[in-house]
């Protein structure tokens, strides 16, 4: 599998978003779409990446903004069931993150969306004050995770 940067206007990123899209539908009843505007991830200090498989499918993506000097937001992150992308397009985001100079990354989503959440608290996420729109937010939980300078 490869991660690489992307466009986040690129057809295979649009095609994973939409899936991510319905899937979050379907489990909060928000696709989330509203809470991601492409041009966060195409300036300084950020990006788009999709993971592909050996054979060149688009089968995930994620994205990484700055929410202040010391610390990443990442956004959009999707994997296809089954894929194995997740864990790959993480690590690839708090490398680029570290690389970046920030300190820790965070990210929000449903407390509802349990796979989700197990599947950050696994890579040693934990909860973290929330920011701008998911202050107050009883539905979201706002996780982080501290970057080591030498991982």
């Amino acid at each position: 599998m490869e991660v690489a940067p992307i466009d986040p206007d690129d057809p295979d990123v649009r095609l994973l978003v939409s899936e991510l899209d319905a899937a979050l539908a379907a489990i909060t009843g928000d696709s989330g779409a509203a809470s991601f505007d492409a041009n966060d991830v195409r300036g300084p200090r950020a990006l788009f990446l999709i993971a592909r498989a050996e054979d060149g499918a688009p089968v995930g993506c994620g994205a990484l903004r700055p929410l202040d000097a010391d610390v990443g937001e990442i956004k959009r992150m999707y994997a296809r069931p089954g894929s194995g992308a997740g864990t790959l397009l993480l690590a690839a985001l708090e490398a680029q993150a570290r690389d970046l100079g920030y300190r820790e990354v965070r990210l929000s989503t449903h407390r509802i969306n349990v796979r989700a959440v197990d599947f950050y608290r696994r890579h040693g996420y934990r909860e973290a004050p929330a920011w701008g729109k998911y202050v107050g937010k009883a539905v979201s939980v706002c996780l982080g995770k501290p970057l080591s300078r030498g991982a």
